[in-house]
């Protein structure tokens, strides 16, 4: 089992930061890759970013490329996403996602067989 808890959500305006955490337990966190997803009610979860185990391999959505970064530190079992230039349309519950051996990447969400609880992301126009 691994257990994956998201923080830094909150409410920022339109063009500003926020830098995501997901803080791993309970397995070899360099064993997984790691993904970020996000959700808002009124649409399907979409996939956001994906970094691979060692942290070589990275891949972005079209939506947030050139303004998302994932990035992670496995001495501490951590992952983040670091979001500039934030838009309205960025709003939604971003949830972190660990996949065994995930030597690349994927953007399919039913790869990820452990899922953190959200963090709420509100970009105000």
């Amino acid at each position: 089992q691994v257990q994956l808890v998201e923080s830094g959500g909150g409410l920022v305006q339109a063009g500003g930061s926020l830098r995501l955490s997901c803080a791993a337990s309970g397995r070899t966190f360099s064993n997984y890759g790691m993904g970020w997803f996000r959700q808002d009610p009124a649409k399907e979860r979409e996939f956001v970013a994906a970094i691979s185990r060692g942290g070589r391999i990275t891949d972005y959505a079209d939506s947030v490329k050139g303004r998302f970064t994932i990035s992670r530190d496995n001495a501490k079992s951590t992952v983040y996403l670091q979001m500039n230039s934030l838009k309205p349309t960025d709003t939604a519950a971003y949830y972190c996602a660990a996949r065994y051996f995930g030597a690349s990447t994927t953007r399919d969400a039913r790869n990820y067989a452990y899922w953190g609880q959200g963090t709420q992301v509100t970009v105000s126009s």
